[in-house]
């Protein structure tokens, strides 16, 4: 079993389940979770453990592999916080050198989000050049959409999230390394952030799909200051100019800015609904290896 955004909509619809029902989230047999799995995992338990008595269940993966994997992506570090863990958590001991370029962050405030792009900036300009091939004025546009990407969870959210960041060889057509960025919350979501501003512009149409097409592809923001909420559109640019993907969840709806090497569905709507927004970037080396 995988968990990754491929198969993240079977685990919202799971999360479904009628009020007052303790859920556990069975990882027993998980042999490999994404990036985005594990920060929509924390934010999906962060969801449930304040809206009930008793915190979900959580079982940790049985491959000591993929236990130690998720011990030194962080996962395990906040995972007390949102879950009530059965099975033995490993002892990782930090690596000097791994794949994991931002181990599992929490994100509560614009503090975290400067942190953040500080403890990743300089390592990121060496894996943007190294092993992607990218031009140097590259790591900037990545610090610049890291930074943005969190941004989104302290002023739309609501609530605090989660940002991973990891790089990894993306076997699925593509074939060649990529960085990818994950941040997960659940929080209000984009159609409630722009409830206010936008509902009765759009009418009938109003919805999560409409909401996530006017923040993305149209730039509208819940600021009316102008300047302000452009954060997407900067994301954007940084993806279509280095063949990268962008997808977006929220609500009941996604979207997602589709390169050449992926297959995955430009807007997809009537999906199982999931509090707050997850946010996928993933930037790929510019030459096959």
């Amino acid at each position: 079993m995988q968990f990754d955004d491929r198969t993240f909509d079977q685990f919202a619809r799971a999360c479904g389940s009628p009020d007052g029902e303790r859920l556990l989230f069975d990882a027993h047999a998980t042999q490999w979770a994404s990036p985005y799995g594990l920060v929509a995992l924390l934010a999906a338990g962060h969801a449930l453990a304040e809206n009930a008595e008793e915190k979900p269940l959580l079982t940790i993966p049985a491959d000591k592999d993929v236990a130690r994997y998720w011990g030194r992506a962080g996962f395990f570090r906040y995972a007390p916080e949102c879950f009530e863990i059965h099975g033995k958590v490993p002892r990782v001991p930090p690596a000097p050198e791994s794949d994991v370029l931002l181990e599992v962050t929490p994100v509560r405030g614009a503090d975290d989000v400067h942190e953040v792009v500080n403890r990743i900036q300089e390592r990121a300009a060496a894996i943007l050049a190294g092993e992607l091939g990218l031009e140097a004025q590259a790591t900037m546009g990545f610090a610049m959409a890291l930074s943005e990407a969190c941004q989104n969870i302290v002023e739309h959210a609501g609530t605090s999230g989660w940002v991973a960041v990891q790089t990894y060889h993306w076997r699925r057509k593509l074939g060649r390394r990529v960085v990818v960025i994950a941040v997960a919350d659940a929080g209000v979501g984009f159609r409630h952030s722009l409830d206010a501003t936008q509902a009765r512009r759009y009418g009938d149409r109003w919805g999560d799909a409409t909401a996530l097409e006017a923040a993305l592809i149209q730039g509208v923001s819940r600021f009316r200051a102008p300047g302000r909420g452009q954060g997407l559109q900067g994301i954007l640019r940084y993806v279509k100019r280095w063949s990268g993907k962008l997808a977006i969840r929220s609500g009941s709806a996604r979207i997602a800015i589709v390169p050449p090497w992926d297959d995955d569905l430009p807007l997809t709507d009537r999906l199982p609904p999931f509090p707050g927004s997850q946010v996928l970037l993933i930037i790929p080396a510019q030459q096959a290896e």
